[in-house]
């Protein structure tokens, strides 16, 4: 691992209390007033600006890679690998890594994990790379990416007011979804005017600029808990997450249903090979839709119960394809299903308040890097599957385990978070 940022030359305050303001105009439990009410939360637009940038510079940096490797190669695996690649490697960083996204000081860790992204990226635009040398370039960005997502969605939890987090985490899934789609098309555009490598330098650029936005719009917090960062340590912490049978259920409600339909989607390229795009677009479209549905519009009393069932909406309109219906209704019903990954926005909020303030980075760590490893394995059992069967049957098939998993998960997932966790703060 790069080795940890050093902390701030002062000395560091301890993390200031939540904004009484906010807390009192939203009162317990409840929403914070919207979209502008977070953007006034001093921290809230630095830790967006900087995540949105590093997206960017993951999205632009990855076409650029890939399309090096292909060129270099002419191997699709290789290509696939090289712009996946780090997003698989992450759950080797969840098992080792994690215990550091609690235990530095969130400030000096954004930003060093931003400066690491960026050496890493610009490394892999070095003319005559050994290929060993690229891996290990691209082996490192995974391991930084677990340990970033961790810090950044653990000091999210930190800095908004209570019943923030789930309108906040809605907006940053949003501008995720919005930076991948333009940040293809403007990686495409990149490639072709200032070649791959160019635009991998570019891609270091945007990470060096989500640096700065980190160190200078942050304020300087104490670690949220003590103690260093180890191996051991993440072990730990991890067993204790997961010894927890509301959290446990909450782990397997956001890593699976939502992974297998991620499996599912997988397979758009077969089904439709010309028109993939309109496909992947429209489902793009729903889950931003359902994100702003969760975050903003769900009264709270409504979400516990759909936290449960929202995941039978996002497998069932894709039982039509065991229809292998037209291109329309295809692309209406990835579009309706989508709203389901609201649910994934709940389940986080959920977990949140199952996790001491001591855990929540590993713990957001944790759920990110097990979901992303789950898209991976589902997209290989789905892709396993059309090889022997047709694409159609496979999406139905993945829909209808999804379906399955989510009935056999909701019964773990009823009563109010914060009871039975067995976990004491720490």
């Amino acid at each position: 691992m790069h080795p940890s940022p050093p902390p701030d030359p002062s000395p560091a305050t301890p993390s200031p209390p939540p904004h009484e303001s906010a807390r009192r105009a939203a009162g317990p439990g409840s929403p914070p007033g919207g979209y502008r009410a977070l953007f006034r939360s001093p921290e809230f637009t630095p830790l967006f600006v900087a995540a949105s940038l590093q997206g960017a510079a993951v999205t632009v940096a990855g076409l650029a890679l890939s399309t090096l490797v292909f060129a270099a190669t002419g191997s699709p695996l290789l290509s696939a690998l090289s712009m996946f690649g780090p997003s698989l490697v992450q759950l080797a960083g969840a098992a080792t890594l994690l215990s550091a996204a609690d235990r530095l000081p969130p400030r000096a860790a954004a930003t060093g994990l931003a400066l690491a992204a960026a050496a890493g990226t610009a490394v892999l635009a070095v003319p005559g790379l050994p290929g060993w040398a690229g891996l290990a370039a691209v082996l490192f960005l995974g391991l930084v990416a677990s340990v970033a997502g961790a810090v950044r969605y653990g000091l999210l939890s930190e800095i908004l007011p209570p019943g923030g987090y789930l309108l906040g985490r809605s907006v940053f899934n949003m501008s995720a979804g919005t930076v991948q789609i333009a940040g293809f098309a403007a990686g495409a555009a990149m490639v072709a005017v200032l070649s791959p490598r160019g635009t991998l330098l570019a891609g270091a650029a945007l990470h060096l600029a989500g640096a700065c936005a980190a160190r200078l719009g942050l304020t300087r917090r104490a670690p949220r808990a003590g103690g260093r960062p180890s191996v051991a340590e993440t072990w730990r912490v991890n067993r204790t997450l997961w010894s927890s049978p509301p959290r446990r259920y909450v782990y397997l409600a956001l890593w699976l249903p939502n992974g297998l339909v991620v499996g599912a989607e997988a397979l758009f390229v077969p089904y439709a090979p010309d028109r993939a795009g309109v496909l992947l677009a429209l489902a793009a479209a729903g889950m931003l839709a359902g994100d702003a549905l969760a975050g903003r519009f769900l009264p709270p009393a409504w979400r516990g119960p759909l936290s449960r069932y929202l995941y039978l909406l996002l497998a069932a309109p894709y039982l039509v394809f065991a229809l292998h219906p037209p291109l329309p209704l295809a692309a209406a019903a990835a579009a309706v299903a989508s709203i389901g990954f609201g649910t994934t926005l709940l389940l986080q909020e959920r977990l949140v308040a199952l996790t001491p303030a001591g855990m929540q980075g590993q713990a957001l760590g944790l759920h990110a890097s097990g979901m992303l490893a789950m898209q991976g394995a589902a997209a290989a059992v789905a892709g396993t599957i059309a090889q022997h069967t047709s694409p159609a049957t496979a999406i139905t098939a993945m829909a209808v385990l999804s379906l399955a998993v989510t009935l056999a998960l909701a019964p773990g997932l009823r009563g109010g978070p914060g009871r039975g966790d067995g976990t004491a703060p720490m």
